[in-house]
């Protein structure tokens, strides 16, 4: 039964209406929304805004580094260290490595160009600063419903957002309304803001609708992979901030590693890779694993006190940067934060840029409805963004991503020219012509990478770390992972790929297996995904189409 079917028989739909309806309860979203009451509250307004969270609970999909610069959360609160805000660990040390299988060189801190230095900066839980954000957010007056993932974008007769509607919730996997059936709700709104994340299901939608993309490099992305442990107290090092670039990546493929001491002997290891690589043969999850043998890398891990590994997560990266920035506004609504693609890759941050956008959004949208209008474009978002600091921070980084095109080599020597002798006064731009998908090679033109099997204490599974990732779905639901043609995995992503979806996948959902006529068929484990997108972006056809399952599944991430 299709929607169409659904609303015939069980409708119409429950509706409710806001000034603001916010989709995403992250940095970016909640920023949004706490940013309108406070304008709100300051000229003595009263302005609705609701967030709608598809995780279980604020937070429990959040996932980064993570190093947070403090600037714009100094603008959203100034008294935030008096509030209580989760920054507990200031950087102390940064440390840059670039790896050879055998060894590494140290790159000495004064060559280290300035947007590379984390003085001033934190090492947070980026959940947990959510989960404080909605704390906030909620003391302000604002509606938070977690659990209710936006299914669809609502438009008006001129063909304006209006707002947005929740997924059914009670639907059975043959795709029938089961006996514990609800039908979603809309949610209407003056102005409805998007904050998904990066890869957002209704803002991919929304780009393509409203051409957002039209005349901009091809959006770029990256697969963060992290684990956060406990080491020994002895090799830990409150504060130290170490990332690395080189093995066991080749110079033509982007990526590098990141090692945060956070506080309680805790820290957070990751590894990011650039989803343009080219060998199907690649796996970023099992990457990963190998560079923590590393030398220099496995050392933390050791000592008198067993290391113990806590949780583990992917997500996603819009790395594109200020180049493959949409258009961030339309009738009726907004993108803000990694929805539209503000991340810094060469700082390796995006919860200050979230914040920012957040704020400009509702600047923006705050002075639309108390001048009365609703549902036109937001055109003083975009004239903000270009006159803030965070346009000016992109603007000097804007080659990063695109120089490592050119290989390791050329893109460090560049990133160092750019920032560290020209300071960010660039007077030439390298533009992108492909996204991410095309750049995958046959696997005939490939060699095989073949990867040592986990040893159960530094490296592992997959089906092992989702199992510490928390992630859980109702069984009895249709996949949210959905393919345009099923016949298209075997009869081109096999046959000609080799299947990378069973490796660029970090959680275990895609495999190939026989049937009984000895035939190859995929097979989607959707209860392990943890929601990287990966697969919508990687997928050499561009066949999978991740859709949100129903409200409050998939991982629920502790201390990430």
């Amino acid at each position: 039964m299709n929607q169409e079917q659904i609303l015939a028989q069980y409708g119409p739909r429950e509706a409710m209406e806001y000034d603001v309806v916010v989709v995403g309860g992250g940095p970016a979203g909640l920023s949004t929304a706490i940013h309108l009451k406070q304008l709100a509250a300051d000229h003595g307004k009263e302005v609705s805004v609701v967030v709608l969270e598809k995780g279980a609970e604020p937070g429990a999909h959040i996932l980064s580094g993570a190093i947070m610069d403090p600037r714009a959360l100094y603008e959203l609160f100034p008294d935030w260290k008096e509030m209580g805000a989760p920054l507990n660990q200031p950087v102390t040390e940064d440390i840059f490595l670039f790896t050879t299988e055998a060894g590494a060189f140290r790159t000495p801190n004064f060559m280290l160009p300035r947007n590379f230095h984390n003085d001033g900066n934190y090492i947070i839980s980026l959940a947990n600063f959510t989960r404080w954000l909605a704390q906030q957010a909620e003391a302000l007056g604002v509606e938070i419903f977690p659990g209710f993932p936006a299914a669809e974008v609502l438009y008006n007769e001129n063909g304006s957002v209006k707002g947005v509607a929740t997924g059914n919730m009670g639907i059975a996997k043959d795709g029938e309304p089961g006996e514990n059936f609800q039908l979603g709700m809309e949610l209407h709104a003056k102005y409805t803001i998007f904050a998904e994340g990066s890869r957002g299901h209704l803002g991919r939608q929304l780009i393509d609708k409203f051409k957002l993309d039209q005349g901009k490099d091809p959006q770029s992305y990256s697969i963060g992979i992290k684990e956060l442990w406990e080491i020994d107290p002895a090799r830990h090092q409150p504060g130290l901030a170490l990332h690395s670039a080189g093995w066991p990546l080749d110079d033509a493929t982007y990526g590098g590693s990141f090692l945060y001491h956070m506080e309680n002997n805790q820290v957070a290891v990751g590894f990011v890779v650039g989803l343009d690589y080219t060998n199907p043969y690649l796996s970023p999850f099992e990457e990963f694993q190998r560079f923590k043998t590393h030398p220099n890398i496995r050392w933390y891990f050791e000592g008198a006190k067993p290391a113990k590994r806590l949780a583990y997560g992917a997500r996603s990266l819009t790395v594109g940067g200020i180049l493959s920035l949409p258009k961030t506004v339309f009738p009726g609504g907004a993108l803000v934060g990694c929805e539209a693609g503000y991340l810094n890759a060469s700082r390796i941050k995006g919860s200050h840029a979230a914040i920012k956008t957040g704020m400009l959004a509702a600047q923006a949208a705050y002075e639309a409805i108390t001048a009365g209008r609703q549902h036109d474009e937001l055109t003083a978002y975009p004239a903000l963004f270009e006159k803030s600091w965070l346009r000016d921070e992109l603007n000097k980084s804007r080659n990063f991503k695109q120089w490592f095109k050119k290989g390791r080599t050329v893109a460090t020597v560049m990133t160092g020219i750019e920032q560290f002798v020209l300071n960010g006064r660039i007077p030439w731009t390298i533009h992108r012509d492909k996204p991410d998908h095309v750049y995958l090679k046959p696997a005939a033109q490939c060699k095989p990478i073949v990867y040592p099997r986990p040893d159960g204490k530094l490296t592992f599974d997959r089906l092992t770390s989702v199992f510490i990732s928390n992630t859980n779905h109702e069984e009895n639901q249709p996949p949210h992972l959905t393919l345009k043609d099923a016949s298209i995995p075997v009869a081109v992503n096999l046959a000609k790929f080799a299947g990378p979806e069973a490796r660029y996948c970090p959680a275990g959902v895609y495999e190939f297996v026989k049937n009984e006529d000895n035939s190859d068929r995929l097979q989607i484990n959707a209860q392990n995904c943890v929601h990287c997108k990966t697969c919508d972006i990687k997928d050499p056809t561009q066949n999978i189409v991740w859709i949100p399952p129903e409200g409050g599944g998939g991982p629920s991430y502790v201390n990430m």
